[in-house]
């Protein structure tokens, strides 16, 4: 059975342990791994950390490329090498263990939880509008968004912020937390009757976490390269 999440209450409000604790790992491990990789530069790169922090950069610069014009683009670098790096290491926290005491989750991949990704994804939408208003003026991007070409269409236009909310979380959110229930009934069963189901258990857990590995970047590369479209579509002039 699913652990439950502990839940501590502060004035008034709710919040999981378990969201918690890996959401500040995850600002951990980024942070430390930036840190690090970026401690020696040198012009001929000779660290494997600064090796791997230049092709992560190389990365997002092209896929923000491949949405918007580099000279409007490039001021979004860091918050598309950001938001991919966070995100990524969310997906993969939740893979390797879990740590249950007395009934009680205490670790999970934070990006398992809708609160977590509809919440990224408000943040996201949110930055579109200041964005969008910083480069063109509240009126033009108004008339812009939502006026043009056809003024009957801005109820619909309305609608797809929040639709765009709910797609860009919630595509997020089902396809980790998916994995991991599925890790945790794979584990159940290799549990389940001794050395007989380890056999096929084992193999199945590491096959399964190797294609969640897969899924869990290919999430992080989705959300990052729509979150630069949704900056296109709100900055850019139609």
């Amino acid at each position: 059975m699913r652990a439950e999440s502990k839940v501590i209450h502060l004035m008034g409000l709710g919040f999981s342990l378990n969201i918690i604790i890996s959401v500040l790992v995850t600002c951990i491990i980024v942070f430390l791994f930036c840190f690090i990789g970026t401690r020696k530069l040198t012009v001929r790169p000779s660290s494997r950390g600064q090796l791997l922090i230049e092709y992560l950069v190389g990365f997002i610069r092209n896929l923000i490329s491949n949405s918007l014009d580099w000279k409007k683009g490039q001021q979004f670098h860091l918050l598309g090498f950001t938001i991919f790096l966070f995100i990524w290491v969310a997906n993969m926290l939740g893979l390797f263990f879990m740590l249950n005491v007395d009934g009680y989750s205490y670790w999970k991949s934070p990006t398992a939880s809708p609160i977590v990704t509809l919440a990224l994804a408000l943040l996201v939408v949110l930055l579109t509008h200041y964005f969008g208003v910083k480069e063109q003026g509240f009126k033009e991007y108004f008339l812009n968004s939502y006026i043009r070409p056809v003024a009957l269409l801005m109820p619909i236009k309305l609608l797809e912020e929040f639709t765009t909310i709910l797609t860009l979380g919630l595509r997020l959110y089902g396809n980790i937390y998916a994995g991991e229930i599925l890790l945790g009934l794979i584990a159940s069963l290799a549990n389940s009757y001794g050395l007989l189901t380890w056999v096929v258990g084992i193999p199945l857990q590491i096959v399964w976490q190797g294609f969640s590995i897969f899924i869990g970047s290919i999430q992080a590369f989705v959300f990052t390269t729509l979150t630069m479209v949704y900056l296109a579509h709100k900055i850019e002039h139609e």
